[in-house]
């Protein structure tokens, strides 16, 4: 064999050797590890979107009860309202309703923060504030306003049922039942 045509030859067996790509196999298992990773890392996922979509509901009660207490110390009174309290919540969001009760006269404010069924949004908690008042120091008459929020132990629907009445810190929060207080210190 002339050298010139082995050495043509030689280059064209090196070119053949130098043709990249992957091949059935390697593929496969690339796309069943990246299976794998996906089908570990999805629920942690969608747990900690519903937990973003709850806070939402925990900072609107507490900005609620908060608004509520400004608007008592201004007018000696709370509001059913929304848009009297100034703090840009909407009574629908793309995940909560928000609704504020007064049972019967009581003087109590409930701010409720639940999920519509026809929203579709399986899987979260409702919440609600209260806001009242209470006589601080027997003396004087003197009233002190009272707020906390509670949420309820298990995914709902439904809004909370109405608290008529609000009791000191010291003695703990009235939370539905059902429902706990999100500061710990009242009924589990």
């Amino acid at each position: 064999m002339k050298p010139e045509f082995q050495a043509k030859f030689l280059q064209y067996l090196n070119r053949q050797k130098k043709e990249e790509g992957f091949t059935l196999i390697e593929l496969l298992v690339v796309i069943i590890i990246i299976g794998i990773l996906a089908a570990i890392a999805l629920p942690s996922l969608l747990g900690q979107v519903n937990k973003a979509k709850q806070a939402e509901a925990k900072n609107n009660v507490g900005a609620i009860n908060r608004a509520q207490q400004a608007y008592f110390l201004e007018y000696q009174e709370f509001t059913t309202d929304l848009t009297q309290l100034g703090v840009g919540i909407k009574t629908q969001t793309t995940n909560f309703f928000y609704t504020l009760t007064e049972p019967a006269g009581s003087g109590v404010i409930n701010n409720k923060a639940y999920s519509d069924p026809a929203l579709n949004k399986k899987g979260l908690k409702a919440y609600t504030g209260v806001v009242g008042t209470v006589i601080g120091n027997t003396q004087t008459g003197e009233a002190l306003t009272v707020a906390f929020a509670c949420e309820s132990n298990t995914p709902t629907t439904n809004a909370a049922p109405d608290v008529s009445n609000v009791t000191t810190q010291t003695n703990g929060t009235s939370c539905p039942p059902g429902y706990k207080d999100l500061a710990g210190t009242g009924n589990k």
